[in-house]
């Protein structure tokens, strides 16, 4: 069974589990009230009309992927797809399962947030500390397994340029990295159906790199996170039945980071990333710039660059309607996902 049926069998039956179970998680959130507090000044005001709307249902992708990425493997592996005497074959394995445990475990984070906000009826979840520390023992630990499970390259590969080996300062660097991604990740839900779909086309480029760099573990995981994200899809677009929380944007913010990785194509992975990238940088500009015209303005009243960031709020209050923002961000994760694998191609 060749590597595209796999995989076209392991997306149709994420996106099944996935839509299917929405039909019980969805109503299973109404009866717990676990509705999504809505700040106004974290978006639109408008958004306030979204009030209630049920949160967490991350969980629909969460188990669609980590069913349908085990049984992807176990299909290529019991089609003869696996050499049991090369222990390569097992590291890759490894690093499988790294990338589903260390996805899950953002996940985890992302659901105590969720589980605060509701239980306390305000967005008033973990405190920023409280996740950076937890944030960064996981990526310890993840970048850890990576090690031992035979990436031992500590190169960081931008395609026309690769650095020497970095020893220790690589982990440093990455430590950050992630950090930075998976809260860019968790930054761009902020409109029905836009985090699942950018995510969505990000998967479906990380497959194309999996096939490219023979990376067919990986790539399982890829299109049954692809599949749980169209079928979570039918139920966030716009008017949103709802959300995904922090439960799911956390566990996509570290399954993009964690493919990323595992692919070792820094480029690439930032190329891929790059809406996320810059829907978080527009954030750190906008701070930064109020900050600073504050400081030196006169009368103390600070400046913005944009109408409202994260920078698809920038675009929903120029007049952009939800679908498209999602349509035009999800173009923009394909031109620069098609340029990640040119470059790939390129410099392989």
């Amino acid at each position: 069974m060749s590597f595209w049926i796999i995989n076209l069998l392991t997306a149709v039956l994420s996106f099944l589990i996935s839509a299917i179970s929405g039909f019980r998680i969805v109503p299973f959130l109404h009866e717990l009230k676990f509705g999504q507090p809505i700040k106004t000044q974290d978006g639109p005001q408008w958004h306030a009309k979204k009030q209630g709307t049920p949160t967490m249902g991350g969980f629909m992708f969460i188990l669609s992927t980590v069913i349908s990425a085990i049984a992807g493997y176990w299909i290529y592996r019991a089609r003869g797809g696996i050499d049991v005497t090369n222990p390569e074959t097992f590291n890759s394995f490894y690093r499988l399962l790294a990338c589903v445990g260390f996805s899950l475990l953002f996940g985890l984070i992302g659901f105590i947030d969720d589980f605060i906000k509701v239980k306390r009826k305000n967005n008033d979840g973990l405190t920023p500390i409280q996740k950076i520390i937890l944030q960064v023992i996981f990526a310890v630990g993840f970048l850890f397994v990576l090690n031992r499970t035979g990436d031992k390259s500590t190169v960081i590969n931008l395609g026309f340029w690769k650095s020497p080996e970095l020893n220790i300062f690589y982990y440093i660097i990455m430590i950050p990295v992630i950090i930075y991604l998976t809260n860019a990740v968790n930054l761009t839900d902020g409109v029905d159906g836009l985090c699942g779909s950018v995510t969505f086309v990000a998967m479906l480029i990380f497959t194309v790199a999996c096939s490219i760099l023979g990376q067919s573990e990986v790539s399982y995981y890829t299109m049954a996170l692809a599949g749980g994200c169209l079928g979570f899809l039918l139920w966030n677009l716009n008017p949103a039945k709802c959300f995904m929380g922090d439960t799911g944007s956390m566990f996509l913010g570290a399954s993009v980071t964690a493919v990323g990785l595992i692919l070792h194509n820094h480029l690439l992975m930032i190329l891929v990333a790059m809406v996320y990238i810059l829907e978080a940088l527009s954030v750190v500009i906008q701070v930064s710039y109020f900050k600073y015209t504050k400081k030196k303005s006169p009368d103390h009243q600070g400046k913005r660059i944009f109408k409202m960031t994260p920078i698809h709020h920038h675009f929903e209050m120029s007049g952009f309607g939800e679908y498209d923002i999602v349509i035009t961000f999800s173009l923009a994760g394909i031109i620069f996902g098609i340029l990640g694998i040119i470059t790939l191609l390129v410099f392989k």
